[in-house]
């Protein structure tokens, strides 16, 4: 290697390291979702960014309530707590509804709850309007916090931490409900926006299993925030 192109790959060493630091110091403005540092925006399309975002949500409650206060989501904050010595939880909050309505509030991890915001405006309304023209207003679920295993096994469920959410159905705004366990296998529109649901949860949350994944999950997707991720 030439003296000149050493020089010429230090140079872009040197500007793409000085980039981000720029950034940061906010010495060169970009708009936020291109900030790596700038807080998550939900109204603002996902891109790469966002799972870094999302990381850092994490346990900081001031940039969990900086980006769901970009979204319609009502929530309360909760201490930590343990509802069972096995189990303990924190850094949670209580969803309590939405633009959409739910069969009751629930628990969640800030991750899980920012994510569903994402899903809603980005992933689920859109492919309601897709297929019926309306929107969802209300979501059935079969819950978040359970202190249990994941199935027969000794690796501790998502659901003991707060960190997945089970959906059973869902309510159009003409009153229409649609459910997992009865449409899945269907050949008309509902089973097409329920393919197009479980696709766009694919994208909002790191695991998402329907009823292609097992027989356990016949009635319901399960969502959750884990270290791995699967679509299936």
């Amino acid at each position: 290697m030439t003296v000149r192109r050493l020089f010429k790959l230090l140079l872009v060493v040197v500007v793409l390291g000085a980039a981000p630091f720029a950034v940061w110091r906010g010495w060169w403005q970009v708009p936020p979702q291109w900030n790596p540092w700038a807080p998550l925006d939900v109204r603002l399309a996902p891109n790469w960014l966002t799972p870094w975002k999302m990381m850092r949500l994490g346990q900081n409650r001031e940039l969990c309530a900086q980006a769901l206060d970009t979204s319609p989501v009502r929530y309360l904050p909760l201490a930590d707590n343990a509802p069972t010595a096995d189990c303990p939880l924190s850094s949670v909050l209580r969803v309590q509804g939405s633009a959409v309505a739910f069969s009751s509030s629930f628990i969640a991890t800030c991750p899980l709850a920012v994510a569903f915001a994402l899903y809603e405006r980005h992933g689920l309304q859109p492919a309601a309007e897709q297929v019926f023209g309306q929107k969802v207003t209300r979501i059935d679920h079969l819950g978040s916090f359970a202190c249990r295993n994941i199935g027969s096994s000794a690796r501790r469920s998502q659901h003991a931490s707060a960190n997945a959410l089970d959906i059973a159905g869902f309510r159009l705004a003409d009153g229409r409900r649609i459910t997992v366990a009865r449409d899945w296998n269907g050949q008309g529109d509902d089973a097409r926006f329920l393919r197009l649901a479980r696709d766009a949860a694919c994208q909002a949350f790191h695991v998402t299993l329907s009823p292609d994944y097992n027989a356990a999950h016949h009635d319901h997707f399960h969502l959750d925030m884990g270290l791995f991720r699967l679509c299936r």
